[in-house]
């Protein structure tokens, strides 16, 4: 939408300036005492209208619908759950339903574009007219009395200067960060390992972390609701009874000395769990794959002329470079990696146990695999039977002809095998390599020929063309969307590697895979 950006990124970072103005203006009220008799009544309003405004930002947090917004919103709702008797009853209301969607959505947007901002206009009114009422609070009594200045014009010039100022501040971080942030559309199947809530409740988040609120800690399985509902329930209690304990000199140091130590302590669990985050690669991961799936979604409106009435996900969906990475991590990272992680950036749980895929088909990956030095590594066939037979046998024949005849080639015979593998390659007709495929269309055509070269024994394992080769993969269409398919659908089939075939599931026949999940997985692995 045309300006979007622009009224979006004045909401959010507005929201973002908000939060710590009021904790300023209440620090400045508690230390000048303005908080004690006769503005107790404008205190408690003031406590209110900050209340009301962390719930405005809780309710908006999951309104973008994104995967951060709508995870970090379920962990909040689920708090919910905690409150004795009535828990589970006050979830559901919360939600709107058994599960989130749309009633969700509307139940958090009604009370954040209506019911607390129209709460807030009222005690805004009453703090304002109870302000006047009482007057500044002087920071030493004065000898003679002084007449108050006009409210307006001059303190509503003074505000409307404030209020211009932090305006322009808000408009410069706009500009410079260009909107707001957006994350990936939210998907209730996929968990998001980088939901956090906004900056100023991540001191709340990393207490709810504490050990002593764990399940084996001092409260047992009551842990959780003593840490969300308890502690903070006493905290704003003893906040509310300041302007009592006020009255008395002592009290007033008890309440500062309360002020200094909340607000240490905020600092320190806001430290920490930000420093916990820095060194998560998982976190990290999940932040970078979110980025990509956010911006693919944004190219993908793009090309289609809008969102469709199913949502964002809905173009994520059916798109191959969003759904190929997530295919791999699940069906095929428990073996393989990809590029040294999961597809999604995720560090692999455990070693890979077979060759690694990023750029399968490719010359550089031909290359690297038929280097002597790499191939019984762990990012080709060092943990496979090729390498390791489970009988205690001897090795591959692939894995000892690159150990021994291909370590030992001279110039000529390099260069012979370079242009197999620009041959073998050019079988792969990956997107990638169209422009320098057709550029060594002569390299091409002499590799093929060399490929049936009785002296270099390929066709002795491998079919191509009118010989049918042996145990190894056939090198008609290697790496090329038509073979790939066929082969993740049974590569213990005659054409790949038969009985030798080393743990491969048949996604096709087993099943594991729809077709349309094989295609959108090969498109990705083939880069289009």
């Amino acid at each position: 939408m045309p300006g979007g950006w622009l009224l979006r990124g004045i909401h959010h970072y507005m929201a973002q300036l908000m939060v710590p103005l009021l904790v300023l203006h209440f620090m400045q009220v508690l230390i000048d005492g303005a908080y004690k008799a006769p503005r107790e009544f404008n205190y408690w309003f003031g406590l209110g209208l900050l209340g009301l405004t962390l719930g405005i930002s809780l309710t908006g947090y999951l309104l973008p619908w994104d995967q951060r917004g709508y995870w970090s919103t379920k962990v909040v709702t689920n708090l919910a759950g905690n409150v004795p008797v009535i828990g589970d009853s006050l979830q559901r209301v919360v939600v709107g339903d058994a599960n989130y969607g749309h009633h969700t959505l509307t139940r958090f947007f009604a009370p954040h574009a209506g019911v607390l901002p129209a709460l807030l206009v009222g005690l805004i009114v009453l703090h304002i007219a109870l302000f006047r009422k009482h007057g500044l609070t002087p920071a030493r009594p004065k000898k003679q009395p002084q007449r108050d200045a006009m409210f307006y014009p001059d303190q509503v010039l003074k505000d409307s200067v404030a209020c211009f100022i932090v305006m322009l501040a808000v408009l410069a971080l706009v500009w410079a960060l260009k909107g707001a942030p957006l994350g990936a559309p939210a998907n209730p199947a996929e968990q998001f390992s980088a939901a956090r809530p906004d900056w100023y409740f991540m001191f709340l988040y990393q207490f709810l972390k504490l050990k002593p609120f764990a399940p084996d800690g001092p409260f047992g399985r009551y842990g959780l609701t003593v840490a969300s509902l308890i502690i903070p329930g006493i905290v704003f209690g003893l906040l509310a009874l300041m302007p009592l304990l006020g009255r008395w000199r002592l009290g007033h140091r008890f309440n500062l000395f309360v002020l200094f130590a909340g607000l240490a302590g905020f600092g320190v669990l806001t430290v920490i769990a930000f420093t916990h985050d820095a060194q998560d690669p998982h976190f990290h991961a999940a932040v970078v794959q979110a980025q990509k799936d956010a911006a693919r979604a944004v190219d993908l409106a793009k090309q289609r002329d809008g969102i469709p009435t199913e949502g964002a996900l809905a173009l994520l969906r059916d798109d191959p470079f969003t759904q190929g990475p997530r295919l791999f991590a699940s069906q095929c990272a428990t073996c393989h990696s990809y590029a040294g992680h999961d597809g999604l950036l995720q560090p692999l749980k455990d070693r890979a146990s077979a060759p690694d895929l990023a750029g399968f088909g490719s010359r550089e990956w031909l290359r690297a695999f038929l280097d002597p030095k790499q191939i019984e590594t762990d990012k080709f066939f060092g943990n496979t039977h090729f390498v390791k037979p489970k009988d205690g046998g001897k090795k591959s024949k692939m894995v000892r002809i690159i150990t021994g005849d291909i370590a030992g080639y001279g110039a000529d015979e390099k260069a012979q095998l370079e242009k197999m593998v620009i041959a073998i390659s050019a079988e792969a007709k990956l997107p990638v390599q169209r422009d320098a495929d057709a550029k060594d269309a002569a390299l091409i055509e002499e590799g093929r020929k060399l490929l049936t070269d009785i002296t270099l024994d390929c066709t002795d394992c491998h079919a191509w063309r009118e010989i049918k080769g042996g145990t190894g993969p056939t090198f008609e269409g290697y790496g090329s969307a038509e073979w790939l398919r066929e082969f993740l659908k049974n590569p213990g089939h005659d054409n790949f590697y038969g009985k030798r075939n080393d743990r491969m599931p048949a996604f096709g026949e087993s099943s594991r895979l729809t077709a349309r999940e094989l295609d959108m997985l090969i498109r990705w692995m083939r880069g289009g």
